[in-house]
């Protein structure tokens, strides 16, 4: 139980110091740093495969299932949305011509 109750804490640190982190960052700078969080939240999916090894509690596998779930998802948007980005950086076949759409 002891363990349990570091866990909760840690994850709960670890959220409050991410939302004062991203709480003052302007929005502007969101999308380009999404390509940054990408790497981040790998090292969560890896950390929560280290922990999950070792879980003996259920309420410790709704963290760990939550983690997984929240970091992967952050994960896939930072490439949909990095990808995204980058298109609007390439240009056409047209307008290398000189013609506009």
């Amino acid at each position: 139980m002891p363990t349990l109750v570091v866990s909760i804490t840690l994850f709960v640190l670890a959220l409050l110091i991410g939302i004062e982190v991203i709480g003052k960052v302007p929005a502007t700078l969101h999308t380009p740093l999404m390509s940054g969080a990408n790497s981040i939240h790998g090292i969560v999916i890896v950390g929560v495969v280290i922990v999950a090894a070792e879980a003996n509690s259920p309420l410790a596998y709704v963290f760990i299932f939550l983690a997984a779930v929240l970091g992967t998802m952050n994960v896939v948007g930072g490439y949909v949305v990095t990808d995204r980005m980058l298109e609007m950086f390439k240009s056409s076949k047209n307008e290398k011509k000189g013609e506009l759409k």
